[in-house]
């Protein structure tokens, strides 16, 4: 019997240190933009229909291309780079009327979801605890749960500026923090995410398949589907 039950502890033992190598992180933190779904064309929509009713001054063209040159980046920034044709605070504040109608039109629309996002996120969810924190204003992540709300029940917590006023760094800090969080790592797809990861102190996974160019990570997807296999 004394024999057994050692073979049983050893057995218990290897099968946990199993599950400590096959899971080197309990918990995957996504950005949104470029990683998750595709906005770009949505957005260009919804910016355009408010600079033709409310802001004709404004002569800059808005396109899919040329937002997925710029999602990523904080939105005044974004503002000041898109609407060249006017002054900066002029630029900040079209932003701020454009962002309350994309909220809405994104709601209603949806937009493109990336390959696989569904499935992977189901099987991501048994193993490990599944966060957002994006670059966005208030209600972004909320109208993409509303568009696609059979999302919304794999992640447990998201943080973004519009609510906190803070870098995306200090937001990952803040999921990281107040949901315990020991062994995270970040996916994102732009060099903003790569720099946020490192300053937040967590491991980055490069999204090649997004918006941006990174030079620095420790591994890279080219699909969504690829994440199980990359993060194991």
């Amino acid at each position: 019997m004394a024999y057994d039950r050692i073979v049983i502890v050893l057995a218990v033992i290897q099968i946990r240190r199993i599950r400590t190598e096959m899971y080197m992180y309990d918990s995957i933190i996504f950005d949104l933009d470029g990683t998750l779904w595709d906005s770009t064309n949505e957005v260009a929509i919804a910016f355009n229909k408010v600079l033709e009713e409310k802001y004709p001054e404004v002569t800059d063209e808005v396109t899919g291309d040329i937002l997925k040159g710029l999602f990523g980046r904080p939105l005044d920034e974004i503002a000041i780079k898109l609407y060249r044709s006017v002054s900066e605070e002029h630029a900040i504040k079209v932003m701020e009327d454009c962002c309350v109608y994309e909220c809405k039109y994104l709601a209603e629309h949806g937009a493109n979801l990336y390959a696989g996002v569904e499935n992977i996120l189901k099987e991501l969810h048994k193993s490990y605890k599944l966060f957002i924190v994006s670059n966005c204003q208030e209600g972004y992540i909320q109208c993409f749960f509303q568009a696609h709300p059979q999302l919304e029940k794999y992640f447990i917590d998201y943080e973004y500026p519009g609510r906190t006023g803070k870098s995306k760094a200090e937001n990952i800090r803040r999921v990281i923090e107040r949901n315990q969080l020991k062994a995270p790592i970040y996916v994102g797809d732009t060099q903003g995410d790569a720099n946020a990861a490192k300053e937040a102190g967590i491991p980055f996974i490069y999204a090649r398949y997004g918006f941006g160019k990174v030079e620095e990570y420790l591994r890279y997807v080219d699909s969504f589907s690829e994440l199980p296999d990359i993060i194991k």
